[in-house]
């Protein structure tokens, strides 16, 4: 029977060998007879090769430009100060909200200021790795990078000093933002201890690493009572956004929900938002249906950004069926994250992922892989892993 599988197939079979048969005229009309025609012709038909490519992701282009505007329901987040701006788009239309209680964002603010301390004083310290309990997770040469000015320079009096102001007016004003008693308790200690800390630097002119530490250890409890209420805040927040959405769409068109996660590379595995999306979903399509992009800044057209992700990633879910329905393995690099080539790649590199010299040979490389899976065997260690995994 004919099917879509079986026709692309055949297409593709019949284009292989056109260009086989192309390679081969150029080989004979570019003998060692005629250089300069030799030369002409290799170069145009690299130029014609080059453009299948060039044809190709035009029409790649033009399909995903195509299918961006049809991609429904989907919602769009870009993680923020405050909680997360969460966007449903669904069949035309759009609502954009910020479901996270004012309490995450406060609890934060007051739960950074060892970050804000440590961000002042950070380009002053000293360059050698002090003996501290943790020393041995300190990369001596990421510290060179960061301690560039050096104990000797005292610009950080002023920014510290305004610092110290921002939190005695944050201390001084604290009980009137009504915040339940426990979080109150906290930012207040954590304040008390910050301003005791920086009163302290600005007084003795000087500061090391094991004095911070001294400060950072001391308050980090609290810290973690910060944390406990901002993970309370943005759970009850998007949880309950979502349940709104949900009876919204209904569950049908709910179980086909696409979400999109921007945050920047530094939080983008367990990702907050993700966490709590992810068991709301339709928990058998969860894994393929939402997608955390990382980014390097707060895009400005997020919505634009994520349907465009997002319709490569369908359109390539379709097309890894098709033009590899022969090779499971390769469809599903397509499908995901993982480069197409890396497989063949990593086969070429050997069976404990080192660069062996043969596999830079072509030839021998190969050869050498094809023996291995004749004989059984998988010279990939990524399917080794898989497979040990797995009990194989």
């Amino acid at each position: 029977m004919t099917t879509r599988r079986t026709v692309l197939a055949g297409a593709t079979a019949v284009g292989t060998a056109a260009v086989l048969g192309t390679a081969t005229q150029a080989s004979a009309a570019d003998g060692p007879g005629t250089p300069t025609t030799s030369n002409a012709a290799q170069k145009d038909a690299r130029d014609a090769i080059r453009k299948v490519n060039a044809d190709m992701r035009s029409n790649y282009a033009a399909l995903k430009a195509d299918l961006s505007k049809r991609l429904s329901p989907m919602i769009v987040v870009t993680n923020t100060a405050t909680g997360g701006q969460f966007t449903l788009l669904h069949n035309g239309t759009t609502e954009t909200v910020q479901p996270v209680p004012e309490y995450f964002e406060l609890a934060k603010s007051i739960a950074h200021i060892p970050l804000g301390i440590y961000s002042v004083l950070a380009q002053y310290l000293s360059d050698q790795v002090p003996n501290v309990p943790n020393r041995d997770r300190i990369d001596a040469h990421d510290l060179d990078m960061v301690a560039a000015k050096g104990q000797s320079d005292r610009s950080w009096v002023t920014p510290l000093t305004s610092f110290g102001t921002t939190l005695a007016t944050a201390r001084d004003k604290l009980t009137a933002a009504n915040l339940p008693k426990d979080l109150h308790d906290s930012c207040k200690f954590i304040l008390d201890e910050a301003i005791h800390y920086i009163d302290g630097v600005l007084h003795d002119q000087t500061f090391d690493i094991p004095g911070y530490d001294v400060f950072s250890n001391k308050v980090y409890p609290k810290i973690r009572t910060n944390m406990v209420f901002s993970a309370k805040a943005q759970i009850d927040g998007i949880e309950g956004q979502l349940k709104k959405w949900r009876t919204k769409l209904g569950e049908a068109a709910w179980s086909d929900l696409y979400v999109v996660v921007f945050s920047i590379w530094t939080t983008s595995v367990l990702n907050q938002a993700s966490i709590i999306i992810k068991r709301c979903m339709d928990q058998s399509k969860a894994d393929s249906h939402l997608i955390d992009v990382p980014t390097a800044e707060i895009l400005s057209d997020p919505i634009a950004v994520a349907r465009d992700n997002l319709a490569r990633i369908v359109q390539d879910n379709v097309a890894a069926e098709m033009v590899f329905a022969s090779d499971a393995e390769i469809a599903t690099a397509l499908k995901g994250r993982q480069d197409l080539l890396s497989e063949e790649i990593l086969n070429q590199l050997g069976t404990n992922g080192t660069a062996d010299p043969a596999a830079y040979k072509g030839t021998a490389a190969t050869a050498a892989t094809a023996a291995a899976l004749a004989a059984g065997k998988d010279a990939c260690p990524w399917h080794q892993a898989r497979k040990a995994a797995a009990g194989v």
